[in-house]
């Protein structure tokens, strides 16, 4: 049995390396999105940029019909909100960053003079067993940088604001599966500059204009995609973000489906998902034998499709998911074979959009 080629190539898992190991919280994109541009920038004909950072790559920018495919460029992270008298550190979301794993973690703080190095610290076992057993919550959590008093600390350029991140860098497990911080959903921008490669590469000519949009702040509200759809004021987008893989332990199936890494792209299902788009994209996976999995959602996607569906009158979106074990810790998983078949999903979907007909319930 011969194994099938991948279409990801060295100068791809190189780029990705590089574009995940470089910090990019919410609010702080902009050295990410110069990796992404730097990457997408032989595959395009030029670039659209907004005051907050979103990045648009654009191909045919002078068509009247427009589509979008979108993933967004913000990984969680923490500000400083509060330095105490002998030095420690309390800390505010920015995001949604979970409490539960902070303490032990090596962190970076972001300020002016570079990065400050620091430490989530805990009590030790042996004092926590004495008494009743605390949990990591908000309140309790901390940041130890070396310092024993306030003044040290500020003098090393740590400020209230000052934005913190964590170290953690990729890696592939088991020779098949990607681990990084941040796959929610920096893979959403590697795949949709994937999408834009293989097109260059392949000499396939679009009859619309293709914006690959990597939108800024989607975890604090889908922020990003909400402006960028306005200056774009797309016909049509497809969005790609994570969704949880629902087969570890302790999550609860009957409540969060059934969606699992290496079966393949999850289509979803929702109020704000056009369904003529949605039965292309999944007619396209049969017709290419792209393994997908579909998932329900209830009032919402909580993705940037449900910015793009609502904007401009109503835009026909769909949302392509990358089924992810361990969201929103420094261990994010995701199957190779599903980031290869989302991007293949995607490069074929756009391909069979035709512009003169649209999407309309009422043709």
């Amino acid at each position: 049995m011969t194994k099938k080629k991948s279409i990801l190539t060295e100068k791809s898992i190189s780029f990705l390396e590089k574009y995940l190991n470089n910090a990019s919280p919410t609010g702080y994109e902009s050295e990410g999105q110069k990796i992404w541009m730097d990457y997408l920038k032989p595959y395009v004909d030029t670039f659209i940029t907004d005051n907050y950072g979103t990045a648009v790559g654009v191909i045919n920018p002078n068509a009247e019909f427009k589509v979008v495919i979108e993933g967004h460029a913000d990984e969680i992270s923490w500000y400083v909100n509060y330095i105490t008298d002998n030095g420690l550190i309390y800390v505010i979301r920015n995001g949604g960053s979970d409490h539960q794993i902070a303490p032990s973690k090596r962190v970076n703080i972001h300020t002016k003079k570079g990065i400050v190095k620091g430490i989530f610290g805990w009590p030790a076992i042996h004092t926590r067993l004495k008494g009743k057993e605390e949990t990591p919550k908000l309140e309790n959590i901390f940041i130890d940088v070396g310092c024993t008093t306030k003044e040290e600390v500020e003098k090393l350029g740590v400020h209230v604001g000052c934005v913190i991140t964590y170290p953690d860098e990729f890696f592939i497990l088991n020779k098949k599966n990607f681990v990084c911080r941040a796959l929610d959903n920096r893979m959403g921008g590697f795949m949709i500059a994937e999408v834009a490669r293989l097109l260059k590469e392949n000499k396939v000519k679009l009859p619309f204009g293709l914006y690959i949009t990597n939108s800024v702040q989607e975890e604090i509200g889908l922020r990003g995609a909400e402006m960028i759809t306005q200056t774009i004021k797309p016909n049509v987008a497809i969005v790609t973000d994570v969704c949880h893989d629902t087969t570890t332990p302790m999550i609860d199936k009957k409540k969060e489906g059934e969606t699992k890494c290496g079966d393949g792209p999850v289509i979803s299902y929702a109020p704000a998902i056009q369904n003529n788009l949605r039965e292309l994209i999944i007619n396209t996976a049969e017709k290419n034998k792209i393994p997908f999995q579909r998932l329900a959602s209830s009032r919402s996607t909580g993705t940037d499709t449900d910015a793009f569906a609502y904007s401009n009158g109503g835009v026909p979106s769909a949302l392509i998911s990358l089924a992810l074990r361990y969201m929103h810790t420094t261990v994010e998983m995701v199957s190779k074979d599903d980031v290869e078949n989302v991007i293949k999903l995607i490069y074929e979907s756009i391909q069979v959009i035709n512009p003169k007909k649209g999407f309309s319930y009422f043709d």
